[in-house]
């Protein structure tokens, strides 16, 4: 299977990009492909989900959440404590 990703021309030509830049972009478009999740987006793009998300919504990019995540969070407030 091939992916094709699309990633901003201004961002694709800019050499001065390093490494945590490129993982960000690849984490944004791999997400906005709806082929990884929030939380598996967030963690490749090396930031806390919420700053994701802020960056998302800055570019435009509609979050998608599922059932999947939903129980996930559920679980993750279960063991802290929380519910």
């Amino acid at each position: 299977m091939q992916i094709i990703l699309e990633i901003p021309d201004d961002i694709a030509q800019n050499t001065a990009l390093g490494e945590a830049d490129w993982l960000r972009e690849i984490a944004i478009a791999l997400f906005q492909k709806e082929l990884i999740t929030l939380g598996r987006a967030s963690r490749i793009a090396q930031m806390h989900q919420i700053e994701f998300q802020k960056l998302l919504a800055s570019r435009g990019i509609c979050v998608h959440y599922d059932v999947e995540e939903f129980e996930q969070d559920i679980q993750h407030l279960r063991d802290r404590g929380w519910l």
